[in-house]
């Protein structure tokens, strides 16, 4: 004789004192959670469980880099690997749509996020996974963004000595980055630069978004953004924003202007950044690029970066997507 399982329970924390409870699954920003609520970055009414009697078969949460601002992403949405995958599917769609309704209260749904092991095609148990839970995304009108590498720095590494072929200057402030920033996003290989144009902004509307929404709050010194000019004519090649996020030091931001593209500089303007965290004496120095922007990530490499991870993003609000 077969019983019944328990009914699906699925609500949020009632707080920090439930934390465990949420950590029963695994995730790798599992560490940062604690943190996370003791500063505001997230609350207890937006991490949700999914419970069959005492076991949790599903988690979700989102997150804020900004605290008292409305979530900026979604990053936890895991299932038990236990489950079957046509029950997983079923959690996660109940847990997604009730959670949802619950947090967003109808308001526009932020970018799924998650981080995946860099071989995580080859490997069948992980492969499976995932794919599961990125089907429970599309079937609520999420649409995959992009894939990207996330790449890192070790100490040891070595670091180039400043070629001649680039002088480098720090950025006066917002207008001196915005007018280089404008013409970058001309033919970006970003998928998240070629979204925002695709949504109808201009290249500086664009520009501008980046900058307000990520650069403006980087609280590191804005003496180590560094724009890279032409020896003796001053003629500006490109930029680099090294910073530390709330986590990790980071290369933010990094272009080339169209006129001065194929001719190696981005190296030279990588090498630069990197020489600015370095001297920092940091841990590591993170940063990332999409699969699709070969350049880049040749450039990473030749730099020393590593690839440790890769990340996908989906989205609901994509241009030309359906979603709510």
């Amino acid at each position: 004789m077969t019983h019944d399982p328990a009914p699906l329970v699925v609500r949020p924390l009632s707080g920090p004192q439930e934390l465990d409870l949420f950590n029963r699954l695994d995730y790798v920003l599992d560490h940062e959670l604690a943190d996370d609520l003791a500063t505001g970055r997230r609350l207890p009414r937006w991490l949700w469980v999914a419970l069959r009697g005492d076991r949790l078969v599903g988690r979700i949460g989102w997150w804020t880099g900004r605290p008292g601002a409305e979530p900026q992403a979604l990053d936890f949405f895991d299932l038990d690997p236990e489950l079957p995958a046509e029950e997983a599917a079923e959690v996660g769609r109940r847990l997604l749509e009730t959670a949802t309704a619950a947090v967003l209260r109808g308001g526009p749904r932020p970018e799924f996020g998650r981080f995946m092991p860099a071989d995580w095609r080859e490997v069948p148990q992980t492969r499976a996974r995932l794919e599961t839970l990125f089907g429970v995304l599309e079937a609520s009108g999420a649409r995959p963004l992009v894939e990207r590498l996330r790449l890192e720095w070790r100490p040891g590494t070595p670091v180039p000595e400043p070629s001649d072929r680039l002088v480098f200057r720090p950025v006066k402030d917002r207008e001196d980055l915005l007018a280089l920033m404008t013409p970058v996003m001309e033919g970006t290989l970003d998928a998240h630069g070629q979204a925002d144009l695709k949504s109808g902004l201009s290249p500086r509307e664009a520009a501008e978004l980046h900058y307000d929404e990520e650069l403006a709050h980087y609280t590191t010194p804005r003496d180590w953004w560094r724009i890279a000019e032409l020896p003796g004519s001053g003629e500006p090649v490109g930029f680099v924003v090294p910073a530390r996020n709330n986590y990790h030091a980071i290369i933010a931001y990094i272009g080339v202007l169209p006129a001065h593209r194929g001719r190696g500089y981005i190296d030279d303007i990588l090498a630069e950044g990197t020489r600015v965290l370095a001297a920092q004496d940091v841990p590591r120095i993170r940063a990332a690029t999409d699969v699709g922007n070969v350049p880049m990530a040749k450039s990473f490499g030749r730099a020393g970066y590593v690839t440790f991870e890769r990340a996908v993003n989906f989205v609901w609000d994509a241009p030309g997507t359906s979603g709510d």
